[in-house]
């Protein structure tokens, strides 16, 4: 897959680094390397069915005011985690525009009808033949 295009500076709100959790040490404690990371999705200009698709794939990521929230805790420095946040809103930015390949509608030929309502047929005649059984 290519690298996907980068987010232009105007689309970026809000760079906050916060406190990082999980093992680390002193360094977690001492040092806030994570990256919340806040894109304004209305100033991109994303196509209708892109910005649809965006919604669905960021889910509880996007916020009601339209704007992405990526948060990066990967990596031990701010550079690095800066880097991931915006790489991954890259990325999920570059999947919104895929589309999916339109579905082509196709018929059963008259074969494939043909043995459906035999099928039909032969499965009834069983079923039929499970009835209650008449002394004439």
């Amino acid at each position: 897959m290519a690298e996907p295009p980068p987010i232009p500076d105007a689309a970026i709100v809000e760079e906050r680094f916060l406190a990082a959790t999980g093992p680390g040490g002193q360094n977690v404690n001492k040092v806030a390397t994570a990256v919340q990371l806040r894109i304004d999705v209305f100033s991109l200009g994303l196509a209708p069915h892109a910005y649809q698709r965006l919604k669905e794939l960021a889910g509880s990521r996007m916020t009601a005011a339209g704007e992405l929230l990526i948060t990066a805790r990967r990596f031990r420095t701010q550079d690095a985690n800066r880097a991931d946040a915006r790489e991954r809103a890259a990325e999920l930015l570059a999947k919104a525009h895929e589309r999916d390949a339109r579905r082509i509608k196709t018929k059963p030929s008259r074969a494939a009808k043909a043995r459906r309502v035999d099928e039909k047929k032969g499965r009834s005649a069983i079923k039929a033949g499970r009835g209650r059984v008449r002394i004439d």
